[in-house]
C-alpha cells in the first residue's frame, strides 16, 4: 500500500479515536464544558451532524446512535481505502 493509502487509513483511525474520546467525555459530568471537548466536537460534527439529522428524522430516541454509525461507515471508508491502494 503506497504512502497516500496508508495516510489515509490511518487519517480515518484517529478519527474513530477522537469520536471514541468525545463519547466518553460526554459522560462525565462537567468535561462537556471543555476546550478539549469544544476542539473535539469542532472535527467530528461535520461527520456526526448529517448523520444526526437523518436519524432523528426517522427515529425520536433519547439515545444518540450517531457515533454507532459513524464508526460503521468510516470502517466502511477504509476498506474502501484498502481495496484501492492496495
Amino acid at each position: 500500500m503506497g504512502i497516500i493509502g496508508m495516510a489515509l487509513y490511518r487519517l480515518l483511525d484517529l478519527l474513530i479515536f477522537l469520536i471514541f474520546v468525545q463519547c466518553i467525555m460526554t459522560w462525565i459530568p462537567g468535561a462537556t464544558q471543555t476546550k478539549l471537548y469544544d476542539m473535539l466536537s469542532s472535527i467530528t460534527d461535520p461527520i456526526e451532524d448529517p448523520i444526526r439529522s437523518v436519524l432523528y428524522r426517522y427515529l425520536n430516541s433519547p439515545l444518540d446512535f450517531t457515533p454507532i454509525i459513524a464508526f460503521f461507515l468510516i470502517r466502511l471508508a477504509q476498506r474502501a481505502v484498502l481495496m484501492i491502494f492496495w
